[in-house]
Parts: C-alpha cells; structure tokens; sequence
C-alpha cells in the first residue's frame, strides 16, 4: 500500500505545499520518537515593519491553523489583504517553506518593495532536531507505518511517499516521485 503527502489548505491568498529532506534514513520507532504531534502550529513572527498590531493578529490566528512547516510572505508596499500574500504550508523545514513563500509572493507582487518573509509556522514547542517531517507526513507516519516499511520525502515540495513490503525504499521514492515530480524524493525512514 502506498501513502501520498496531501495538500491540506485554508487561509489567506495563496497557500502552497513543500518540504525537505534529512541526510541518512531512521527507522520508523527512531523517527516516532522525533516527531511532534501532527496537529498543533505556533507562529513566530519574523518582520513586522509596516504590519500593524492587526495585522501581526490576524497572521499569528491564520498561521496557527496552518499545519506545519510554513512561512508567510508579503508585499509591503501592498499590505497584507492582497493577492501577493502567501502562505505556504506543508513542508518538511521552512527553509522550504520560505523559499516557496516567497517565490510565490514575487510572481504576484505588484509593489516596487521585494517581498519578505513575515511569519514561521512550526509545531508548537518546536527546537530542530535531526529529522522533521510536515503535519501530513508526520500523520502518515504515525497512522501508517509498518516494517518493512519506507518513507521518502521530496525536500522541495513536502510531498512525501510510504511504502510497505519487500522493496519499500524504491516504492516509496516511485510514490513521492509520481506526485512530487522534482527528482529529489528520498528515504529518510526505512526497516
């Protein structure tokens, strides 16, 4: 049986989904006990030059229903109720998510200011630890996870793949691939 990331979206403008990856693969009792629960975001916020007290309010609410990892980008120039503000959400780190954030911010972005990252969205009591998967990987891995078993992740789009049986780690990768298309899906969990 095979298991693909989902986008799982609600809030402002624009949300996108993405993730990225940890260098060697974990089994899947040393990966549970990283994880953080699959629900539960805090928002940092990151700038708030030109964001009024509402504003950094209505990002702090929005974001907090977000599943982690994300990031919020914006126009300055243009406030925060425009097209050009994005959410992105689902990824794996968000390094990711900022970049994705902020590249779909740019294609929207109508002011002469350079669009920023204003808001992290990470799970709540979050520090970094050697591996980190986004909400729906996280739920996957926690519903569905079985050895012999893999789960590959792709670190640009936060879609991920979870296999089980004999050859999990090229199914789960075949399984991240077919949805993430990015060439960059890997096994970060396998028994």
């Amino acid at each position: 049986m095979m298991w693909f990331g989902a986008p799982a979206l609600a809030g402002l403008c624009c949300l996108t989904l993405a993730g990225a990856a940890a260098a060697e693969s974990l089994t899947g009792k040393a990966a549970a006990k990283l994880m953080y629960p699959a629900e539960g975001s805090a928002v940092e916020m990151q700038s708030q030059e030109g964001l009024s007290a509402q504003d950094t309010a209505a990002l702090t609410l929005v974001g907090t229903g977000q599943p982690y990892y994300g990031a919020i980008a914006i126009s300055p120039a243009e406030g925060l109720m425009v097209e050009a503000t994005v959410a992105s959400v689902n990824y794996h780190d968000t390094d990711a998510a900022q970049a994705a954030a902020l590249k779909g911010c740019e294609a929207k972005r109508k002011g002469a200011v350079a669009c920023q990252v204003v808001a992290l969205i990470r799970p709540e009591g979050w520090e970094a630890r050697d591996l980190q998967l986004s909400a729906d990987a996280t739920a996957a891995l926690k519903a569905h996870y079985a050895a012999p078993g893999a789960l590959a992740i792709s670190a640009s789009t936060g879609l991920f793949g979870l296999a089980k049986g004999d050859a999990a780690g090229d199914a789960a990768v075949k399984a991240c691939e077919d949805k993430a298309k990015a060439g960059d899906c890997t096994v970060v969990i396998a028994d």
